[in-house]
């Protein structure tokens, strides 16, 4: 039998997309998966949606946070109901082509724990923009080529062995908690394997914070002083990578 796949995903007034994220999956040529997609106290009909979804498919399973907590927190309430062999993670206005999870799950075979994908970037609207990101790793990334982002590694081209560490959770960040994450893993001297095939989309949506120049560059001198507690010396001369790929990223 197949193994289980886990999909992670945080969902907040996420109506807009939240169907076209469900179809996607349904599509999916890798069957056996459950999508654990948590509600952040959405004002919009995003939880309406899912509950309905999920009397139509029983692999789609919902839940709502109490109150507004962010997206660490969400991901870590839908990690903590994750039955499945591996976990994958996808955001609510993302997408998977429809033989992500079948490639995927193959590249990693027996012994890879650790594996991502690359992907295009799509307008808010759906229209490729023409840029791929993560198309140029060839060699396994380490701890410390992610602390030089030698690769971007995009939270909705992951997918974990389950059993890559003990503790799984996100750090608690406002944003960057999934890179955090990442640094955490690798840190155990775990490697993240490239597959350069463009098998994601990822939705650039006006006002993201993730697409915030100048709090990403804030965010990531944060995780390297007060995550990771690097040394001034040694996360100025990370960020220095950080800054030189932001610009010239392939």
């Amino acid at each position: 039998m197949s193994k289980l796949v886990s999909i992670i995903t945080p969902a907040y007034n996420a109506e807009t997309f939240i169907e076209e994220l469900y179809f996607c999956l349904l599509k999916q040529t890798y069957s056996n998966w459950e999508w654990l997609v948590t509600d952040d106290c959405s004002t919009d009909k995003t939880y309406d949606i899912l509950l309905r979804l999920s009397l139509q498919d029983p692999r789609v399973k919902p839940q709502k946070n109490s109150v507004n907590s962010g997206a660490a927190v969400t991901r870590n309430n839908s990690l903590a109901r994750a039955s499945g062999d591996f976990i994958a993670f996808i955001d609510s206005d993302d997408i998977w082509h429809s033989k992500k999870l079948e490639l995927q799950l193959k590249f990693m075979g027996d012994d890879i724990k650790f594996s991502f994908t690359a992907y295009k970037i799509i307008s808010e609207d759906g229209i490729d923009s023409g840029q791929t990101v993560d198309t140029h790793h060839i060699s396994p990334v380490t701890y410390v080529d992610m602390l030089k982002k030698k690769a971007t590694l995009g939270c909705s081209t992951v997918i974990l062995r389950r059993n890559v560490i003990d503790d799984l959770t996100m750090p608690l960040l406002r944003t960057g908690q999934d890179y955090a994450l990442w640094l955490k893993i690798l840190k155990t001297g775990v490697k993240a394997h490239a597959l350069t095939e463009v098998l994601t989309e990822y939705r650039i949506v006006a006002g993201s914070i993730s697409r915030n120049k100048f709090k990403k560059a804030r965010r990531q001198w944060q995780i390297y002083r007060e995550v990771e507690c690097l040394s001034i010396l040694n996360a100025a001369y990370c960020f220095c990578f950080y800054a030189w790929r932001a610009v010239f990223r392939k």
